[in-house]
């Protein structure tokens, strides 16, 4: 749903999704879903980004296992004929190799390995060797696998992975530690993460966070047993730029806003890439794990006046390079003749090439914060100030004091 989202408002493509066994109460949210996100326009059609085909989990299998060749053949047609570049979704090409074993043995076939058809490859390439493009218009398939039991060597999704140029695997360890989308970058893998395709500084930096994650995947043992002061200065330092690395990867969700309350986000290549070196690059490590928020701002920004440890600074076009802390305080910037207003709860700021780049450990627009809720938080931060006890009480009073001060002075500063 995210990837629809970003590729019909992002990109202007459209998209084709194949619910191959798919659950009727599923399949009815996802449509409902799209509605309420505007990809799909019922009041005028043709607006629409997405098509949808279902072969519902209680259709005979000669249905399921056909609605994925009905999407691709839909897909086709947008490329062929409207000459424009389509994702195609399929969900879930598991249920599409069992559904080909169900009207196996209804033929009365010899089963093979597991128990799956004698044609599976057969059938697997007709349905993949159409997914390509051609002068007119190209298709991308995204495509969900179930791996039975956790096995990767199960002859479906071993057939399925022949075919793929890039695997994606979920992993339910950072889905425990709350980090969304959980893909673990280890396993996953591309055949076009190379030099020649993606340039030297992506594949350069692909790398080398790879084997970051990868020294810190060998650490967790030694961690786990002897903890994380046994280890030497550098390992040390490889584990907290890891976990900077994995928060990082997280995303906040545009289809998710209704959930969790925070605006989605939608980042560059580019800007992605460059976060990644400040990191690897050692700028960051005095920013703790929570602190990778990322800002980005384009060319149409005229100014930004933000709040240092040193005070108010203002940021103009060709500004000299520099790089600095943010402290808590009030973010400005100008769009043209109007100002953007942020409430910023301590960061870093880098400045250079004409663009700025800053990471913070919280960050709110002005008009998404509730003036009433900021003032009762005003108020209470006040009053925890004035029954707090002892330096270190008095530290963290002042602190959230201050970020409750920053919150209501970017409300005024838009009334």
């Amino acid at each position: 749903m995210e990837l629809i989202n970003n590729i019909a408002k992002a990109h202007g493509g459209v998209s084709v999704f194949g619910g191959v066994g798919e659950r009727t109460r599923e399949g009815n949210d996802l449509y409902m879903e799209m509605k309420e996100s505007g990809v799909i326009n019922e009041k005028n059609i043709p607006e629409s980004k997405v098509a949808l085909v279902y072969g519902q989990m209680n259709e005979p299998p000669g249905a399921r296992m056909r609605v994925g060749l009905t999407a691709l053949t839909m897909a086709e047609y947008f490329r062929d004929v409207n000459e424009q570049d389509v994702l195609l979704f399929i969900d879930n090409i598991f249920r599409f190799v069992q559904a080909g074993s169900e009207v196996s043995a209804l033929l009365g076939r010899m089963p093979s390995a597991v128990g799956y058809q004698p044609t599976l490859s057969t059938e697997m390439g007709s349905l993949q060797e159409r997914i390509t493009s051609t002068k007119e218009g190209s298709i991308t398939s995204i495509q969900a696998v179930y791996v039975p039991a956790d096995d990767l060597t199960d002859p479906a999704p071993a057939t399925t992975f022949a075919h793929l140029d890039a695997t994606t695997v979920l992993s339910r360890g950072l889905a425990a530690k709350g980090i969304y989308p959980a893909v673990d970058p280890l396993d996953s893998t591309s055949t076009m993460l190379q030099p020649r395709i993606v340039g030297e500084e992506h594949y350069d930096t692909a790398q080398e966070v790879k084997q970051t994650l990868q020294r810190y995947k060998e650490l967790q043992d030694i961690i786990a047993i002897l903890g994380l002061d046994e280890l030497s200065e550098e390992d040390r330092l490889t584990v907290a730029r890891a976990r900077k690395i994995e928060r990082f990867l997280s995303q906040p969700f545009f289809v998710a806003e209704v959930f969790t309350g925070s605006p989605g986000k939608y980042v560059g290549l580019a800007e992605t890439i460059r976060g990644f070196q400040l990191i690897l690059s050692g700028e960051l490590d005095g920013l703790p794990e929570q602190a990778f928020y990322l800002v980005v701002w384009d060319s149409e920004v005229k100014e930004i006046i933000l709040s240092t440890n040193s005070g108010q600074i203002g940021v103009l076009p060709n500004h000299a390079p520099i790089a600095t802390s943010v402290d808590i305080g009030i973010l400005r910037i100008r769009l043209n003749d109007q100002w953007l207003t942020m409430a910023l709860m301590g960061g870093f700021a880098r400045i250079g090439n004409n663009e700025i780049t800053v990471l913070v450990n919280d960050a709110e627009k002005s008009g998404d914060i509730d003036p009433q809720e900021a003032q009762q938080t005003l108020e209470i931060a006040e009053a925890a100030l004035r029954k707090a006890e002892g330096k270190r009480q008095t530290i963290e009073a002042n602190l959230a004091l201050r970020r409750a001060r920053t919150r209501v002075e970017a409300i005024n500063a838009i009334s």
